[in-house]
């Protein structure tokens, strides 16, 4: 499929149809569905009581515990969880490889991440974007207001693979390159395969650097694990166009089944341990209506 013919796809108005349905059915869940929590650390004048300080000159005394006082004949100011924005940060994988299939990775992962954009908008939230191949890049700097989900969709849309061999993966560079940017604490959710020429380990290691909570949005097919490949091969690396001859024997594909296994255990037990939110969406299936049967059933994504 080409970039064009994804990016038709992308704006089309079933589409953002369905993402104002998501975002109806992210509101009417438990708050346990909801995919970040928004809190400050923060203590002040919020709703949800945390603890008692001693008054100080300047205090508001609206924030008097005068039922403590009573008792102890000391003045108390209670302290309350401040609320605040949560910003999310989406990096959707736009290496070259991502546009190979059809349909493309690409198309789902965007499609992903302009779902879990229209989400975070309708709760007040600033979004912003930061699709990857080589480098990571700014399309759109973190900013707030539901109506702007179009907005960021035509950003989307215009989004294609790099000419020639450019726009190899490289995921660990792009991590450095976002925690650069120096932007506040937020909710990073990276969009991709996680197929690193640099392997699993490096990518790992660049995701131990992210300073925010963490949101992994694996795209999968069931070829990933089950390849229906047989027979001598030439396989071609579309990033690198290096070539390796294959002779594809039962071993050879039990070899490959584990090595994928070992993959996929890595990166689900870096998100246990970081407490990361890990998300598999099918990318040949529908990406919105599996995000909805998430929050419907009140998955914890975070």
């Amino acid at each position: 499929m080409s970039s064009r013919l994804a990016a038709a796809e992308l704006c089309d108005e079933r589409f953002l149809a369905s993402l104002e349905a998501l975002r109806l059915v992210a509101r009417r869940v438990a708050p346990r569905g909801r995919f970040a929590e928004q809190r400050s650390r923060a203590l002040g004048g919020g709703f949800e009581f945390k603890d008692y300080r001693p008054y100080a000159a300047g205090d508001d005394l609206r924030s008097v515990d005068w039922n403590l006082y009573r008792r102890l004949g000391r003045v108390f100011v209670r302290l309350c969880e401040e609320l605040e924005d949560l910003p999310l940060y989406l990096l959707p994988d736009v290496s070259k490889s991502a546009w190979l299939e059809d349909p493309p990775r690409a198309l789902a992962g965007l499609r992903a991440s302009l779902a879990l954009a229209a989400i975070s908008l309708g709760q007040h939230d600033k979004v912003g974007i930061f699709p990857f191949d080589t480098d990571l890049r700014v399309l759109q700097r973190p900013t707030s207001g539901k109506n702007r989900i179009l907005q960021f969709a035509q950003l989307c849309s215009g989004l294609e693979p790099a000419p020639g061999l450019d726009g190899a993966t490289d995921l660990p560079r792009s991590l450095a390159r976002f925690q650069a940017l120096g932007l506040r604490e937020g909710l990073v959710c990276v969009v991709s395969d996680f197929f690193d020429p640099a392997g699993i380990d490096a990518v790992i290691a660049a995701l131990h650097g992210v300073r925010s909570k963490l949101l992994l949005v694996q795209l999968v097919r069931k070829s990933d694990a089950q390849p229906a490949l047989t027979g001598d091969l030439r396989l071609s690396d579309c990033e690198s166009g290096a070539v390796t001859d294959v002779s594809i024997t039962p071993a050879v594909l039990e070899r490959y089944r584990a090595a994928h296994a070992r993959f996929d255990a890595a990166l689900a037990d870096f998100a246990r341990a970081r407490q990361a939110g890990l998300v598999k969406l099918d990318v040949d299936a529908d990406v919105v209506a599996q995000l909805a049967k998430l929050f419907e059933a009140g998955t914890q994504l975070v």
